[in-house]
């Protein structure tokens, strides 16, 4: 099922982009801050959510955090909103224990945030960064503050940063991007006593990381690891193609219909009575935790996620090591940087020993059970580069790959196509500036730069012809026409799109402190 695709090397010259054409969609992705934005005032609108069931004429459920002073947020949120409004809203204080939680709703937060667009009508985890980056550049620095604020908040009242602020949520993470944002936003601030108040936070959320079930203690790296248990229930209902089958109906069918060679079917799929299995459902929640959604990078539809320890995650958690050696460093506190600097030290030997491949030339997963590196080429490769991790033989190794990734509209996810987004022959921001940012890095500029030049120019192209900035792209034919060729999970293109807006400003900055 899983098809190879071509390496791009001597495609046609990129286009050069006008003053003109950057200006316009500098200009669209400024007043897009403002649709996307969701605050008190929006809370109706936040608390529809079109990718569950919901009854017609029964109020949308807002769930407050326990430790909260519930009657005064109710009293908060009648000031803000229309009685009419109010009256479509149910306010309800957040159960203790998720599995009491009868009724899925919107988690509250205090302050205003910036959400993806289209069906992602919430905060999402690492979106945030890379959002984080635009509004940063775009001068919206109080909203870039109450972005990162939100995720603290997330931290201190729903015990870690969540996939989103939805109760059917509360079981998984995402990837742990906080330590660099509040870094990102310190650079603008300067605000120490903010910082310093951050710390116990950003160790919070490191310490969900690195203690089982994340901890694989054999190899001291982490895994992603979800709590919850059967079907994710937004994939239950939106997740439908014309026929009204669900994402795990199709996964049923290709089950049946296809030899799976990648780990052991048996352990996810009851062929006798035609049953996706517990371990399915939680490997399926897991790979969502990982934020890249429905890959074959651990097997068909990532069903035995739980079994490897990702380069994308290890890499961003030595980030978070060395983020707080930093803070410490800022704050004056010798000791604790220079304990954080060997944990980064030591997680940094254990991503050599584990995930570098040196036949291959490219950082993998590393299979738990087996022993043995996955040999299915990922972006994520691209990772240990953005982050400093690479030793300069390996950079270049890496680099000396990059024909396997590069497309006429940047970096493909991944060099097979399956049928999910996240594979070829689709591309998406965050990975293209991750690459861009990880070449740059070890001097790879003409690369870098080649890479960037490519996926503004696909994006430009693609916003001329549609008016909108989109979630994900056909890099091979530089279009953002992709439901045709999306066989599982959701098949639509979302519209606004944070993370998009951020990693085009981001790579245009780049651009500019070259000239």
């Amino acid at each position: 099922m899983t098809t190879p695709t071509p390496a791009y090397t001597d495609t046609p010259p990129t286009p050069t982009l006008t003053t003109a054409q950057i200006d316009a969609v500098r200009l669209h992705i400024k007043k897009t801050w403002k649709t996307l934005t969701r605050s008190h005032e929006h809370l109706l609108q936040s608390a529809k959510d079109t990718k569950l069931d919901h009854k017609k004429d029964t109020p949308w459920i807002v769930y407050i955090s326990p430790s909260e002073d519930c009657p005064n947020i109710q009293t908060v949120l009648e000031r803000s909103l229309s009685s009419k409004d109010m009256q479509q809203l149910e306010i309800r204080t957040l159960p203790s224990e998720v599995e009491a939680i009868k009724e899925h709703g919107l988690l509250y937060l205090p302050g205003p945030y910036v959400v993806p667009g289209g069906r992602f009508n919430e905060m999402y985890g690492w979106d945030s960064y890379f959002i984080l980056l635009g509004l940063l550049h775009d001068g919206e620095l109080e909203l870039a503050q109450s972005q990162v604020e939100q995720l603290l908040y997330q931290v201190q009242h729903y015990g870690t940063i969540l996939n989103a602020n939805r109760t059917y949520m509360l079981s998984r993470s995402q990837p742990p991007v906080l330590s660099m944002m509040v870094l990102a936003l310190f650079q603008h601030t300067q605000d120490e006593d903010w910082l310093r108040a951050t710390v116990p936070l950003l160790e919070q959320f490191y310490y969900y990381w690195v203690v089982p079930p994340h901890l694989n203690a054999a190899t001291g790296l982490s895994r992603f690891y979800a709590f919850g248990e059967g079907p994710a229930p937004e994939v239950l209902f939106s997740e439908r193609d014309e026929e009204g089958k669900s994402h795990y109906d199709r996964v049923k069918e290709y089950y049946q219909t296809f030899d799976v060679e990648d780990y052991d079917v048996s352990l996810y799929y009851d062929r006798e009575n035609d049953q996706l299995t517990n371990l399915f459902y939680k490997g399926d929640r897991t790979m969502r935790e990982s934020g890249f959604d429905i890959t074959n990078r651990f097997g068909p539809f990532s069903a035995d996620i739980l079994h490897y320890a990702p380069v994308c995650l290890n890499s961003l958690l030595y980030q978070v090591e060395q983020d707080l050696a930093q803070i410490n460093e800022i704050l004056g506190n010798e000791q604790l940087q220079k304990q954080w600097n060997d944990r980064a030290d030591i997680r940094r030997d254990r991503i050599d020993q584990f995930l570098w491949d040196e036949k291959q030339g490219l950082y993998l997963d590393y299979h738990f059970q087996s022993g043995k590196r996955r040999g299915y080429e990922f972006a994520t490769t691209f990772y240990p580069l953005w982050l400093g991790i690479a030793s300069p033989t390996q950079a270049r190794r890496v680099a000396e790959n990059l024909s396997l990734f590069e497309a006429p509209g940047g970096i493909l996810t991944s060099t097979r196509v399956t049928g999910n987004q996240w594979d070829a022959p689709f591309g998406w921001a965050p990975l293209t500036l991750i690459a861009v940012q990880g070449l740059h890095r070890y001097g790879y500029h003409t690369e870098g730069d080649r890479i960037a030049n490519k996926f503004l120019a696909m994006v430009v192209k693609e916003f001329e012809r549609h008016k909108t900035l989109v979630e994900k792209y056909d890099v091979e034919r530089r279009s953002a026409n992709v439901s045709d060729d999306i066989s599982f999970g959701y098949s639509s293109n979302e519209v606004g799109f944070g993370w998009t807006n951020g990693a085009i400003l981001e790579l245009l900055a780049i651009g500019e402190k070259k000239v």
